[in-house]
């Protein structure tokens, strides 16, 4: 039984037990991805909160429309791409390359249509 001594410690008991349970993300890209994004993003658009809603947004369409396996391909294609000379030509010019930027290029446009 009960009484009304232990019910306050039953209480926080079971809250404590809620608490400790880790909560599932929503989403596919990994948190430091989408920091790094919306960090750059706000960079190069401005860095008020406005900017920081518009860019969070752009992330969230982007990964609606790309899994992240394709996402990261593209980004380490675009990265790799920026080696000057020949050490960079194959992420630049090659089909694959070009394919997969094409790719995030399209998915930047479409957030950039809908979230600025």
């Amino acid at each position: 039984m009960v009484t009304l001594a232990k019910f306050p410690v039953a209480v926080f008991a079971s809250a404590a037990i809620g608490f400790a349970v880790p909560v599932v993300a929503a989403t596919t890209y990994p948190t430091n991805v989408i920091a790094e994004y919306v960090y750059a993003c706000m960079k190069a658009n401005g860095e008020n909160r406005a900017t920081l809603d518009r860019c969070s947004c752009s992330i969230d369409v982007i990964e609606s429309i790309i899994p992240y396996d394709r996402y990261e391909t593209a980004a380490t294609f675009r990265q790799m791409g920026l080696v000057a000379g020949e050490n960079g030509a194959l992420f630049r010019e090659s089909a694959p390359a070009k394919a997969a930027i094409a790719e995030l290029k399209r998915a930047q446009a479409e957030a950039d249509i809908r979230c600025f």
